[in-house]
């Protein structure tokens, strides 16, 4: 996540929303998002996009797992 530019998005939450230190670290970038007003976020979740992310990364089962069976 280097991308990030944290000097700036600190001075926003601290400076522009008022948070304090440990708030603005308590948030998720959702949340920080939406309280800066970005409403433009990533489009909800399709069926088909989740298909695509279980695809590309599985779940690995334990051994003796007898997942799917419905006996838990």
């Amino acid at each position: 996540m280097s991308g990030l530019d944290w000097p700036g998005l600190m001075r926003v939450g601290m400076r522009g929303l008022g948070l304090r230190p440990q708030e603005f670290w308590a948030l998720t970038p959702a949340e920080l998002a939406l309280m800066l007003g970005e409403t433009s976020g990533s489009a909800p979740l399709t069926r088909a996009r989740l298909d695509e992310l279980v695809a590309r990364w599985p779940d690995k089962a334990a051994a003796g797992d007898r997942k799917g069976t419905g006996d838990g």
